[in-house]
């Protein structure tokens, strides 16, 4: 019998399904916290009776009556990236969330740009995780390791840049091709009808991120502003230093430089090299993440727009598909897409 309106709006309890099913309230709940010894038929009528009265579970009861706690691993790059910095603290801030959800997170530093130590931390991962969320790299070592794990029982969720081709379980982070895309449009408009060239920085092209970023770039400032010269990119290791090298040579070599996309970071080094070189606000620079670092190269005019992807909203997303993984719980796929956010100085929040 369908529930009726008044019954639609209590909650319905276990007693009322093992009543409607003609079964035992020990039943129903061996049925509901997935325990064995109990026929498929009876299994089927349980979840019959469920339906009709629009029982709907309580997961954190489902959660504290199987008595089970879950350890994750968060593999993040080592340096001074300052978005990497700023999902170091996210990391921190989920842990204490995911701590009442009985879900215990851990956190180590790994140089992701050297494919054998990202894959060698896999490899030996402890057993007693039971998820790993690493920024990871798009190598056949890491693919393998990834693979591994997947194969121990260990699910993996690639964070911030994707190994698609692996057996992860989940890519979290934003669609790296529409942002480059996104940035090419912006370059374009910013610079109308002007002639020159465009220089093009990615950290590693070995990074997906990096690598899908300056495939969507070029894919449209080809098609749409074909009046624009692209230089051949340039790989800055997401380092300060080198980022400011590559820049103050690019700047050097090219007087009708008038556009500067950045696919990775090392914006500090970026930024020093345009003002030294007087070329700062002539420029139109485009860069990823909004950090304390791009929102005061706005502000100043230095750089142009930022492609943001939001940290909190990537590692949450990382621990709630890990838990909803580990507790059988279903995944709601719009609450875990990580938008692309585009920031000028006009409205850094």
């Amino acid at each position: 019998m369908a529930p009726t309106a008044k019954q639609s709006f209590e909650r319905t309890r276990l007693q009322d399904v093992a009543r409607s099913a003609g079964v035992s309230l020990a039943t129903v709940d061996r049925v509901v916290n997935r325990r064995s010894g109990v026929r498929e038929k009876t299994i089927r009528r349980v979840e019959e009776a469920m339906d009709q009265l629009g029982y709907r579970l309580d997961p954190m009861a489902r959660r504290l009556a199987r008595n089970q706690n879950f350890r994750f691993l968060f593999i993040l790059p080592t340096g001074t990236n300052s978005f990497m910095m700023q999902l170091r603290e996210q990391v921190e801030r989920t842990a204490e969330w995911a701590t009442s959800q009985r879900g215990f997170i851990d956190m180590i530093e790994v140089d992701v740009f050297d494919a054998e130590a990202l894959a060698q931390t896999l490899d030996q991962l402890d057993e007693a995780y039971h998820g790993v969320a690493t920024v990871a790299l798009d190598h056949p070592r890491v693919r393998v390791a990834i693979d591994d794990l997947t194969q121990r029982g260990i699910p993996v969720i690639t964070l911030v840049s994707d190994v698609p081709y692996s057996r992860r379980l989940h890519y979290v982070g934003v669609d790296n091709p529409a942002a480059g895309r996104t940035a090419a449009s912006l370059m374009g408009r910013f610079l109308a009808r002007q002639d020159g060239t465009i220089g093009l920085l990615v950290g590693s092209l070995s990074l997906r991120d990096h690598a899908e970023r300056h495939f969507g770039f070029n894919q449209v400032l080809a098609h749409d502003y074909a009046h624009l010269k692209m230089l051949p990119v340039v790989e800055g290791r997401d380092d300060y230093e080198l980022s400011k090298a590559l820049v103050t040579e690019m700047v050097e070599n090219n007087p009708d430089l008038i556009g500067l996309y950045s696919a990775g970071a090392g914006n500090r080094g970026i930024a020093q090299a345009l003002t030294e070189s007087g070329k700062a606000g002539q420029v139109v620079w485009i860069g990823h993440e909004l950090t304390p670092h791009t929102r005061r190269f706005l502000f100043q005019g230095t750089m142009d727009a930022v492609i943001n992807q939001d940290s909190g909203h990537e590692v949450r997303s990382a621990a709630r598909l890990l838990l909803a993984h580990c507790w059988g719980e279903p995944v709601l796929e719009d609450q875990e897409r990580i938008r692309i956010d585009i920031f000028i100085k006009d409205n850094i929040p």
